[in-house]
């Protein structure tokens, strides 16, 4: 049995991103011609492996089976084309330390797989640092928060801010409220403290941290309370805007800003901006659940 290579690949992309409009999107092709290919390797294998309903794409039982091999196959078919080339690629990729989280090295994963002739050099700072360097031509692409003073770039998703702190936390109204920041530079620490300011909350800066990592582990021990965007909420911390009477903090985007024009490296950003969506969690911040059996066809 010989399988068609695309119609592998645009079997594993619907399995990914759990919908054909998506996975037509990744592979710049239309709805109509991921079914087309899907239809003709199942015609070929002799068995279904999506099955699909009006709100719903699930893999069948051979599909769930089938998923890991296909994976195989097409990183070994990427190898191959790579190593036709002796020239590799690379571009300089900067993301914003509130942005990234834990998914940042499968995702950076994922890319290297889809296109093992691509290196990346990543960078990750505050968006302020990171959009200077965009400016200054010292980076191809970024994902970022976006800026008040610019509209600019391919919206990624929604993000969304609130007040974290250890559930034991104490707080009197009246004293200065102790906060974990990241350096003076990063965007974030203006919001949260221009919000504090225009209510009349007295704050203290207690620990400055070199990025958000650090600055969740300060909050996470108990040391301060910091704002977070609702997807990477520090662990055993609980949100205190209502328990003390904190002001609400305005939402924002992750954009996308690339200066890339190579057709390689633009479907590469692609596959990256595909999973970075992938990656987002629910509406009230937990992580959502990826099940071969159940995989919603409509975006998360």
């Amino acid at each position: 049995m010989t399988l068609d290579v695309d119609a592998v690949r645009a079997f594993v992309t619907v399995a990914d991103l759990r919908s054909f409009t998506r996975a037509a999107e990744a592979l710049g092709s239309t709805q109509g011609a991921i079914s087309v290919k899907l239809k003709r390797l199942e015609d070929r294998i002799g068995e279904r492996l999506i099955e699909r309903t009006p709100r719903l794409v699930r893999l069948s039982a051979r599909g769930a089976v089938f998923l890991e091999p296909a994976r195989e196959l097409l990183a070994a078919h990427d190898r191959a084309v790579a190593s036709l080339t002796a020239v590799r690629r690379h571009f300089r990729l900067g993301i914003a330390t509130h942005v990234g989280g834990a998914e940042v090295p499968t995702l950076l994963a994922r890319l290297s797989a889809h296109d093992p002739a691509l290196t990346i050099e990543v960078r990750l700072d505050d968006t302020r640092e990171l959009l200077a360097a965009f400016d200054r031509g010292d980076l191809d692409a970024a994902i970022v928060r976006r800026g008040d003073d610019r509209r600019d770039g391919e919206v990624l998703a929604p993000e969304h801010f609130g007040w974290y702190a250890t559930p034991d936390f104490v707080y009197r109204a009246g004293e200065p409220l102790r906060l974990a920041a990241s350096s003076p530079s990063c965007s974030i620490r203006d919001v949260v403290t221009g919000a504090l300011d225009a209510v009349g909350i007295p704050w203290t800066q207690v620990f400055l941290g070199c990025g958000s990592f650090a600055v969740a582990e300060a909050v996470s021990a108990g040391l301060a309370a910091g704002a977070f965007s609702s997807r990477l909420v520090p662990p055993g911390t609980i949100e205190i805007s209502r328990k003390f009477g904190l002001p609400p903090l305005p939402a924002s985007e992750i954009v996308l800003l690339s200066t890339l024009s190579d057709a390689p490296s633009r479907d590469a950003l692609r596959t990256l901006a595909m999973a970075f969506r992938e990656h987002r969690p629910t509406a009230s911040g937990a992580r959502p659940r990826f099940r071969n059996s159940q995989m919603a066809d409509s975006p998360i």
